[in-house]
C-alpha cells in the first residue's frame, strides 16, 4: 500500500472530516492502516473498537494525548514515503 494514502487520511481527519478519513483507512489491513484506524476510533471515543484496532496493529493503546499520537503516526508514515 502507498503510505501517501495514510498521510492523506490523517490530513483529512486533522481538517475535520473523520468519516472520510475512516472510509479511506478501513479499506486496508496493513499494520500502519490498522494503527490509523485505531487512532480514529480513539478520537471518536469508542475505546472498545480502538483497542481492537490497536491489537490488530500490534501496538499498545497510548496513554498520551491524541495530538501527540497524530504527530507520531504522521511522522512514522511519512518516513516511508
Amino acid at each position: 500500500m502507498d503510505p501517501k494514502i495514510l498521510i492523506e487520511a490523517l490530513e483529512i481527519e486533522k481538517n475535520g472530516d473523520w468519516d472520510r478519513s475512516h472510509r479511506i483507512v478501513q479499506q486496508y489491513l496493513t499494520p500502519d492502516a490498522n494503527w490509523v484506524h485505531a487512532y480514529l476510533h480513539r478520537k471518536e471515543g469508542v475505546l472498545w473498537n480502538a483497542r481492537y484496532w490497536y491489537e490488530r496493529a500490534n501496538r499498545p493503546v497510548p496513554d498520551y494525548d491524541l495530538d501527540t499520537e497524530w504527530q507520531e503516526l504522521y511522522d512514522h508514515v511519512a518516513k516511508q514515503i
